[in-house]
C-alpha cells in the first residue's frame, strides 16, 4: 500500500505526518508540485510480459501523458532481487540528485522509496503498484528499491540521454532510513 511520511529535514526520528490514505497523499505532494496518481491496467499484466504487453495494458495513460508533457521517449524498467548487480544499481540512486527534467514512474509491478527534500522537509513516498509519481525538473530526491529490489516501473523522458543524475553532494540521504518493503 502507497504511504506518505513527512519528516523536517533535521530530525529524521520525528513524523510529521504518516498516511496511507491516496487523498492525502495526491493533496500533501501537490503542495510541493508532485504528481501522484493512481492507475489501473485495461487488462492483467503477467510476470514477464514484454514491454509492449505493460505499454497495451496502460495505454491511454500513457498517451495523455505523453501528450501533456511531450515525452520523446517512454520504457519499462525491471529489476529482480536475484539480479547479480543490484547493490551497484541501488547505489546509483541512493544520494540526494536532482534532475533537469521531471522524473516520472509507473509501478506497474513491487515497489520503491522515493524521498524528496523540499525547502526544510523531507517527504518519504512508498510506491508501489499502480502507483505513478511524477517529480518536478529541479527537486532534489533520492531513491532506494531496497535491499532485494523488485519492480517493473514504466519511465517517461524528455531528454534523449534519458536517466541524468546531477548530485548535490550532501549527506542528507544517509540521515533517513532505508527502505525495507513489507510484504507484498
Amino acid at each position: 500500500m502507497s504511504r506518505l511520511r513527512i519528516f523536517n529535514d533535521t530530525d529524521p526520528d520525528t513524523v510529521l505526518l504518516d498516511s496511507r490514505d491516496g487523498a492525502v497523499i495526491r493533496a500533501e505532494l501537490e503542495k510541493i508540485g508532485v504528481t501522484f496518481e493512481r492507475w489501473q491496467a485495461r487488462h492483467p499484466v503477467a510476470p514477464g510480459a514484454s514491454q509492449d504487453e505493460v505499454f497495451a495494458a496502460y495505454r491511454e495513460d500513457i498517451d495523455r501523458l505523453v501528450a501533456a508533457h511531450g515525452f520523446k521517449s517512454v520504457d519499462v524498467a525491471s529489476i529482480a532481487p536475484d539480479n547479480p548487480d543490484r547493490e551497484q544499481i541501488r547505489l546509483k540512486f541512493l544520494d540526494e540528485h536532482y534532475h533537469k527534467e521531471d522524473e516520472v514512474r509507473f509501478f506497474v509491478a513491487g515497489s520503491g522509496l522515493f524521498t524528496l527534500h523540499v525547502g526544510d522537509k523531507v517527504y518519504e513516498v512508498e510506491c508501489v503498484k499502480d502507483d505513478l509519481i511524477a517529480v518536478p525538473d529541479g527537486a532534489t530526491h533520492w531513491f532506494d528499491m531496497g535491499p532485494e529490489p523488485s519492480f517493473v516501473a514504466i519511465r517517461f523522458f524528455t531528454e534523449p540521454d534519458g536517466w541524468v543524475g546531477h548530485f548535490t553532494g550532501t549527506d542528507i540521504a544517509r540521515k533517513f532510513p532505508r527502505y525495507t518493503p513489507g510484504p507484498a
